[in-house]
């Protein structure tokens, strides 16, 4: 029998040289078992990483839903790093358990709920609904957090999942910001910014009914583009989310916890606010000298890395100073060297029906990312579409309007917005604008950001191309300067919803969502601006005339051809 340890004292001093062979041929047999051990370790980690990596592509439309999000809308975009770093933290928490395999067969639950939304082909539906406020408690989140779950459950075990509960929660903020929070709170945020920008403009002498003020506002014609409605989300969102992975990593106290990522958001908001006066103060001094105005985006950039050094140097002092007490020691276990047969042999049966779950998922993960050919976005970015074929693409005449113009608006370097402005000799200017993100998108949030409010919000029944009625999200605005009303729609190229939207309630079900990145199929966002110079009329009798106005131009224009162009 081949002993499990050899030391100098458990051999006699007076052994006899003959017995040296012995010797020899013990240690190299343990060496040579030492090396077997450790190549089926790596065989084994090796496989189960390939397994992982495997069972992701079941996860591909979740994973492709994210990524049109992360690479369109800059305030989610921070979503592909929270992904990195939960991934890194679960490691690193695998790691300190000393990458123990006591896993459990329960895992096997997270993981098939995982891959339930990618075998069925309806999804399952339950949201909870209160006017502006809307949660969807089964988002394309979860799947990727539940995954996680499963893998470690049914690997790592019990002990190692409450370790790892920080980064596995981490997971289910790959989308940063919900649809909820921007309704509840991101909205009204910019709207307040955009009356505090207003007010600083007011109060320096320079007032928003100054033309010059509302163009370099709301134009780029003044070497950038302003929006005093920006509130600084993405900055407080990418402060908070920092704030909260130091507060765990330093095993911070709950209160204290609390108060790095609610300072760090309020610093963020703060901050912004403190660099739109100033941009409202830079321009109100560069106004007529051609020079300042021509450096305008330098000057943005430089307020705001002023700002951001000093956030930093705040957020180090406060986040990385010494404590009163020392951090707590977190207990690292070992795993066994060794293990015996029978637990060898449950660690390649949970190995083997891993496997069968990826087989199982993996094709139709497989096709989906076959059938999605990427987003209108991704193939602009590529080349495929060229800015002069989008402008193709808007009808050129709609009855006796003819467009007149065309062009594109960007978020950063992105193309979002197709719009075509039409007119007859006789009409105001109508601007039909299409929008080409892979997400829902609504002009009155959009006005709301510059500090618009509606005086009606309503739905409107317009008669469309072929005798269609459709109903649209409709608002209202009086600036004192113009009198405009907006609509919005939601179209396929087979049908047309006015809101994408779930009544208020909780409504709980199995049935087809709207879907905005899977094309050929998606909802295209679309919507109508038209403006009139103000009257001193009656506000029914203006609203009437914007709308039998509008209703003249919507009824020649095929909305589920036009979302089909767009595709």
């Amino acid at each position: 029998m081949v002993p499990s340890r050899v030391s100098s004292s458990s051999v006699p001093a007076n052994t006899s040289s003959s017995s040296a062979p012995s010797r020899v041929n013990q240690g190299t047999a343990l060496e040579s078992h030492a090396k077997t051990l450790a190549n089926r370790s790596l065989l084994f980690w090796c496989c189960l990483a390939l397994l992982v990596a495997l069972g992701t592509l079941g996860l591909s439309p979740q994973f492709m839903f994210l990524w049109d999000i992360w690479t369109t809308d800059p305030l989610r975009s921070i979503g592909m790093l929270i992904v990195a770093a939960s991934v890194v933290l679960l490691l690193r928490e695998w790691r300190q358990s000393g990458w123990e395999l006591r896993g459990t067969w329960w895992g096997l639950l997270p993981l098939a709920m995982a891959f339930f939304s990618i075998v069925c082909s309806q999804k399952l539906i339950f949201t909870w609904g209160s006017g502006l406020l809307r949660f969807n408690f089964l988002t394309n989140v979860f799947p990727i957090s539940f995954y996680a779950c499963g893998v470690i459950l049914l690997f790592a075990g019990p002990r190692v999942f409450r370790r790892a509960w920080f980064p596995l929660a981490l997971l289910l903020c790959a989308q940063p910001v919900p649809t909820a929070f921007v309704n509840l709170l991101d909205l009204p945020l910019q709207n307040f910014s955009a009356h505090v920008a207003r007010s600083f403009a007011a109060l320096i002498g320079f007032p928003p009914t100054n033309p010059g003020l509302l163009k370099l506002m709301f134009t780029p014609d003044f070497g950038m583009f302003i929006a005093p409605g920006c509130d600084g989300m993405r900055g407080a969102v990418a402060l908070g989310y920092t704030a909260l992975i130091v507060g765990y990593l330093k095993r911070a106290s709950f209160a204290r916890w609390f108060l790095y990522v609610s300072g760090a958001v309020l610093l963020g908001h703060l901050f912004n606010l403190i660099r739109l006066c100033a941009l409202v103060l830079y321009y109100r001094i560069a106004v007529g000298h051609s020079a300042l105005q021509s450096m305008a985006t330098q000057a943005d950039y430089a307020i705001g890395g002023v700002l951001f050094v000093v956030a930093v140097v705040l957020f180090l002092w406060v986040g990385f100073r010494k404590e009163s007490k020392e951090a707590a020691i977190t207990e690292i276990a070992t795993a066994q060297a060794t293990a015996d047969t029978r637990k060898q042999r449950l660690i390649y049966w949970k190995v083997a029906a891993f496997a069968v779950l990826v087989l199982i998922v993996i094709v139709p993960g497989v096709r989906a990312i076959g059938m999605n050919r990427g987003s209108l976005v991704a193939s602009i970015r590529k080349g495929e579409v060229t800015p002069k074929e989008l402008d193709d693409r808007m009808p050129k005449q709609l009855g006796d309007y003819k467009l007149s113009r065309a062009w594109q608006e960007m978020r950063g370097s992105v193309p979002v917005i197709e719009s075509g402005a039409y007119r007859t000799d006789t009409s105001n200017e109508i601007t039909l604008g299409v929008w080409l993100a892979p997400s829902g998108h609504s002009v009155h949030n959009s006005w709301l950001t510059r500090g618009e409010s509606p005086q009606t919000h309503t739905t409107t029944s317009f008669v469309t191309a072929g005798q269609r009625t459709l109903s649209f999200d409709t608002a209202f605005y009086d600036d004192g300067v113009t009198d405009s009303l907006t609509g919005d729609i939601y179209c396929t190229p087979s049908i047309c919803v006015s809101l994408p939207e779930s009544a208020d309630g909780v409504h709980w079900g199995v049935q087809k969502t709207i879907d905005f990145s899977t094309r050929g199929e998606r909802a295209v966002p679309i919507f109508f601006v038209i403006q009139m110079p103000h009257t001193d009329a009656p506000v029914s009798a203006i609203q009437n005339k914007l709308v039998d106005e509008s209703q003249s131009f919507l009824r020649d224009i095929d909305f589920p051809g036009l979302s089909e162009k767009f595709q």
